[in-house]
C-alpha cells in the first residue's frame, strides 16, 4: 500500500488517506481480505498522529471498504457489488457534467455529443 501526503493540498490528511485507501481498493491494487497497516504503524511511517490515521480506517470501514478483527487488524472487505457500481456511478456523473460543460462551451449539440459517446462504446459492449 502507497500512501502520500500532500500537505500543500489544502484536503485533511484523513481525506488524503481515506481517498488514496479507497481508489487503491477499487481499483484492485488492495486484494480482498488483504491486511493494512495496523493504525499507529501506518501514522509512524506517514509521520502524522495515530488520530488521524484511525479516523480514515473508521470512515473506510463505515463506508463498507474495510473490516477489522478485534487483536488482529484492518482489511479489505469483500467487494460490494452494489457499492462498486455506486462509486463508478458517482465518476460517470463528474465527467458527463465535465463533457456538458465542455460541449456548451464548444457549441456542440446533444446530437453531437451522443454520436460522440456512441463512436467512444464500439465494440466495448
Amino acid at each position: 500500500m502507497y500512501i502520500l501526503i500532500d500537505n500543500k493540498s489544502g484536503a485533511p490528511i484523513y481525506d488524503q488517506i481515506y481517498s488514496q485507501i479507497k481508489s487503491q481498493i477499487i481499483n484492485g491494487s488492495l486484494k480482498e481480505d488483504e491486511m493494512l497497516p495496523s493504525i499507529r504503524g501506518l501514522a509512524k511511517d506517514l509521520r502524522i498522529s495515530f488520530i488521524t490515521t484511525k479516523r480514515a480506517y473508521e470512515e473506510l470501514e463505515k463506508d463498507g471498504f474495510l473490516y477489522t478483527v478485534p487483536g488482529k487488524g484492518c482489511f479489505v472487505a469483500p467487494m460490494n457489488v452494489g457499492l462498486l457500481r455506486e462509486e463508478n456511478l458517482k465518476k460517470i456523473e463528474e465527467h458527463i457534467e465535465a463533457i456538458a460543460k465542455l460541449a456548451a462551451a464548444c457549441g456542440l449539440s446533444r446530437q453531437d455529443i451522443a454520436e460522440m459517446v456512441e463512436f467512444g462504446m464500439e465494440g466495448k459492449g
